[in-house]
């Protein structure tokens, strides 16, 4: 460890992302020693600081900020990390960038495509390594599903479905807004499960299958008004509580989207399904270890659906993890992903999703809102 470059994190925000990224910069050097950089947990902000101080003393960061603004200024950090309320993201990230630190963004990038630019632009203006945290490209089956779309072995794409499913906000007594719910704010979020839930599948999708040309959506506000946690008064409801959208890839092919916070006994039920003209995929986060294949090219007494464990060392990322057949969850897709950046910054190589990356997903979202609103297809404008 002793000659490895110290990357010196500021991480702005402790709520459950903050925990989730906290966990990777700790792990990484155990299980990828080849990296030549070792984060070191310099200093964590949050406005209140009796939760923050506890944070800190939790997960071992060295110092305390209550003001982002301070962590920026600080001669001793080289990257902050945001992980805040999405309505907070530019403001932090241009400030960082212009400071000329190293920016890390949780999903999704901003609240709309305008804001989401100006960070582009001020990250690519300073020349700062940058990334944002869409961690479903790190699952071992999602990377291998990535493998086999790129090796030809579906042949031409007609078909992308996915899905994204809770249902923590069926009860009309969950107020909206405030440091737990702020996400139910349109104000503070943007939107609802578009820029949650969707963003995630759609970064995901243009990752495997190419840029989404336009989409057709509707939305729904089940629940149109809510007590505002912070106010006590009753508020109209603005975010959209579930959203389905279809939509032309680049390639030719079709895909079919929904995500909702109502389907009933569900908490995160992420699927999704891809079907080439030579074979199929699909996945499930429920299941995040398992890849479900089917090959036309196989016998027909013996084809059908087979279930790959993605456990083998032959499989993306397993190989710093267990002995095969041993699994791996949700907190090890952050430690792949601090890993890529570590190992971009040795390379002196951009990490995906950059900044510019994830504004392509930031206006397949904004396109989906416009379409659900006015009842019409929309150009998305990706370029991808």
């Amino acid at each position: 460890m002793a000659d490895k470059k110290e990357l010196r994190i500021g991480l702005i925000g402790c709520g459950f992302m903050g925990r989730t990224h906290t966990n990777g910069y700790k792990r990484v050097n155990d299980f990828f020693p080849e990296v030549g950089y070792r984060p070191v947990l310099k200093t964590v902000c949050s406005r209140t600081e009796e939760k923050v101080q506890a944070f800190a003393d939790q997960w071992g960061y060295e110092s305390i900020e209550t003001d982002w603004r301070d962590v920026i200024a600080r001669d001793d950090i080289d990257a902050v990390d945001i992980c805040t309320p999405n309505s907070t993201h530019e403001e932090i990230a241009v400030a960082a960038a212009e400071a000329g630190k190293m920016v890390l963004c949780e999903k999704p990038l901003a609240r709309n495509v305008e804001e989401g630019q100006r960070m582009v632009d001020a990250i690519e203006k300073a020349g700062v390594p940058n990334t944002v945290w869409y961690n479903y490209r790190r699952v071992p089956a999602v990377s291998l599903i990535k493998h086999i779309i790129d090796s030809g072995k579906l042949g031409r794409i007609f078909h992308y479905r996915a899905n994204f499913l809770q249902d923590f906000t069926i009860n009309p007594d969950v107020p909206q807004g405030g440091e737990a719910l702020w996400r139910l704010d349109k104000e503070v979020a943007g939107s609802g499960v578009t820029g949650d839930l969707l963003a995630h599948c759609i970064d995901t999708a243009m990752w495997l299958n190419g840029g989404i040309k336009d989409v057709s959506a509707v939305a729904e506000t089940f629940v149109k008004e809510r007590v505002h946690q912070e106010t006590g008064e009753e508020e109209k409801v603005e975010i959209d509580d579930a959203c389905i959208f279809h939509c032309h890839f680049d390639n030719g092919s079709l895909g079919l989207f929904e995500a909702t916070r109502y389907a009933r006994g569900h908490k995160a039920l992420y699927t999704l399904e891809i079907n080439g003209e030579n074979a199929s995929l699909r996945w499930d986060l429920h299941d995040m270890n398992r890849l479900e294949f089917f090959d036309y090219a196989d016998e027909p007494e013996v084809r059908g659906w087979s279930s790959i464990h993605v456990t083998e060392g032959e499989h993306p990322f397993m190989d710093k993890w267990w002995v095969p057949g041993l699994s791996i969850g949700y907190e090890h897709t952050f430690v792949h992903q601090v890993a890529d950046f570590l190992k971009s910054l040795d390379n002196d190589e951009p990490c995906s999703p950059t900044f510019k990356e994830a504004q392509e997903t930031q206006k397949v979202c904004e396109a989906i809102l416009d379409s659900a609103s006015s009842g019409s297809w929309k150009e998305t404008g990706v370029e991808w």
